[in-house]
This record gives structure tokens, sequence and C-alpha cells, in this order.
């Protein structure tokens, strides 16, 4: 009896070992959507902690028909919050990041930190002063007012996304465009922000779903008729029966977006974080 003499090298055993963990990983993170998915589509006499891990007996979509229906004029606020927010956020960050990364001017090396030191700032300890801001200015209780509050938020981490992408584009190409006459301005519109496509794609993903999935400061700052999706969410449980089964529609409704967002644009979002990763 002849035995093949074709053995896989120890690398290859050891690479395919390394799949265990990440499958275990893997399946410990989905379990909540499993169960979010499985009581989302049963009926609500079969919702109980003995039978949340069975699969539903049936079908039910009128529990997302009803969750659709207490959840809309909310997701429309949230939509009607996250662009804005998003898209102008990544507008500064960018022409932030331009200046820090290719103007070196006095006081460039005080203010980049002083900017990122914005992201290490909690929630929780600038409430009273923001909403007391917020009064005064007269955007309490609106949709924009919480747009404000998430562009500031969101300008440090745009800022450091952008200066250093820009700080890995060949000095070759602003030297050739002062050489050609363009002044800052003109080198940024021309010559910097048809490169900027990556890093674009990676602040608004990134702003997309932390102003969706923002619940502290929109429970805050709106009133109840401009209230986003999250905070409609958590106000669908009754004070004394909650229907588990609409409650986990309403939440795969609520996170519906981001998940898109990531399945589609995934791949584009680690491109952009290693364009800009070789230089900081």
């Amino acid at each position: 009896m002849k035995t093949s003499r074709f053995q896989f090298p120890a690398r290859f055993k050891a690479k395919y070992w390394l799949y265990l963990p990440l499958l275990l990983m893997t399946a410990f993170y989905l379990i909540p959507m499993y169960v979010m998915l499985a009581t989302g589509f049963k009926g609500f006499d079969e919702v109980n902690l003995k039978t949340m891990w069975n699969l539903p007996s049936g079908i039910h979509f009128d529990n997302y028909i009803e969750a659709y229906a207490k959840l809309a004029p909310y997701l429309w606020n949230s939509i009607n919050m996250v662009l804005p927010a998003a898209i102008i956020s990544s507008i500064l960050g960018s022409i932030n990041g331009f200046v820090l990364a290719r103007w070196k001017f006095r006081g460039a090396d005080i203010i980049f930190p002083l900017l990122l030191f914005g992201m290490f700032i909690p929630y929780q300890s600038i409430l009273i002063p923001l909403v007391e801001f917020m009064r005064r200015i007269n955007m309490y209780g609106g949709l924009p007012g919480l747009i404000l509050a998430h562009v500031i938020y969101g300008i440090p981490i745009t800022t450091l996304t952008f200066r250093n992408y820009y700080a890995s584009i060949p000095k070759e190409l602003i030297e050739a465009a002062r050489i050609d006459g363009a002044d800052l301005l003109k080198t940024y519109r021309y010559i910097i922000l048809p490169l900027s496509l990556p890093s674009f794609v990676v602040v608004i993903i990134w702003q997309f779903t932390s102003a969706w999935n923002d619940f502290l400061f929109a429970v805050v700052l709106t009133s109840p008729e401009n209230w986003p999706i999250t905070v409609a969410l958590n106000n669908m449980a009754g004070s004394q029966i909650i229907a588990w089964n609409v409650q986990m529609a309403g939440s795969l409704l609520a996170a519906l977006p981001t998940l898109l967002v990531y399945i589609f644009l995934g791949r584009y979002f680690l491109r952009g974080l290693m364009a800009g990763a070789l230089k900081g």
C-alpha cells in the first residue's frame, strides 16, 4: 500500500488553527443578532426566557410592520440629523487636516494636539454646559443643535484621519502646483481634494455610525417630536407589559442602516484606513 509523500507544511497547519478562535469569537458576537432575529419573527405568546433560543414557529412580519409604524417619524429625524452631521464634519476635518499637514505655521504643533484632546473628553462631563450653551443660542430641543454637537465632537477624529492621509501624499505634487502659480486654496481644491476620496469614505462612515447610534446627546438635546430613532426605540418599552417581539423587530430596523453601510462599504473603509497609515 502506497502512502502519499505530499504533506501540508507546518505553517499551513498553524494558519488553519488560527481560524478556530476567530470562528468562536464570530459566533459569540453574533449571538445577540440571532436572538434579535429569532424573537423579532415570533408571536407574542412564544416570547419567554425559556424558549428564547428556539426558532420561531412561523414568520410574523406584523411585528416589523408595527415597529415601523411606531419608529417611522423618528427614522426620518435620524436621517435628517446624520447626513448633515457626517458631511459637515468631514469637510471641516478635510480642511483642518490639509492645513495642519501642509502649512507649517507658528503654533501648529500646539493646535493639533489640542484638537486631538477633544476625542478624550467624555460626553457626560460636558452635558450641563452644553445644554446651557444650546439654550443661549436658541438651538435647544431641535435637530440643528444635535447636528452641531456631532459636528464639533467629530472634528478631532476627522482632522486626525485627513491629516495622516495628506501627510502621505508626495510633496512633489504640492511643489508642482506652487510652481504653476496655485495658492493654498487652489492647491487644496484642484490637487488634494480629488485625491481625498479614500479618507472621505472613512470619516463619513465613521461619523454616520457614531451619530446614528448616539443616545445620550439625542435624549438630552432634543424634544420628543425631534427624537432620533435610538431614543424612540428605548421608549417603545411599555410600563407594565413589554412586547419583546415588536421591540426586537424595531431594534433590527434601527440597526439596519449601519449594518448595510458596513456590509457594502466595509472594504472601502479598511482601504481608506490603510491609505494614510504609513505616515502620521
